[in-house]
């Protein structure tokens, strides 16, 4: 009967302290701002998504990706950390925050998108241009009659 009444309040105290975890963390008094933490997600996926020539380059230069953001926006990896988890657990700030990220970077892939087009049709418009102007030239040189000299 004793054990029975132990285990019924050892399981009660577990209970009582599994739930309180559920709170979650508590708003960090360095919390990063929504607006900040956005443009952190976006240089660190931008940073992240290099290819493999950049990153050769990155690696050479000793650069880091988490420092160079860490510095960038002067913070530190615990107020990050601290933040990104503050965040991570109220999931409607976050998701808002991951969208706004999200939807920046889909509109910086499309204005790159819209200038690779328009270098690549100027680049297109210089050969056609050099080659007209070649053509022209070997068309002028076929109409000059060759001098005879004897």
């Amino acid at each position: 009967m004793i054990l029975k009444r132990a285990i019924l309040c050892l399981g009660m105290l577990l209970s009582f302290i599994a739930c309180n975890r559920f709170k979650g963390p508590e708003k960090p008094e360095n919390l990063i701002p929504e607006d900040k933490m956005i443009n952190i997600l976006i240089d660190s996926k931008l940073l992240t998504s290099t290819n493999s020539a950049n990153k050769r380059i990155m690696k050479d230069s000793n650069l880091d990706v988490n420092t160079y953001v860490y510095r960038k926006y002067k913070i530190d990896s615990t107020q990050f950390a601290d933040s990104n988890a503050y965040y991570a657990f109220h999931v409607e700030i976050y998701d808002d925050i991951y969208n706004k990220a999200i939807d920046s970077l889909e509109r910086l892939h499309e204005e790159l998108k819209t200038l690779q087009a328009d270098e690549w049709k100027a680049q297109t418009k210089k050969e056609e241009e050099a080659s007209l102007k070649g053509e022209a030239e070997r068309d002028s040189l076929k109409l000059v009659k060759p001098i005879i000299m004897d």
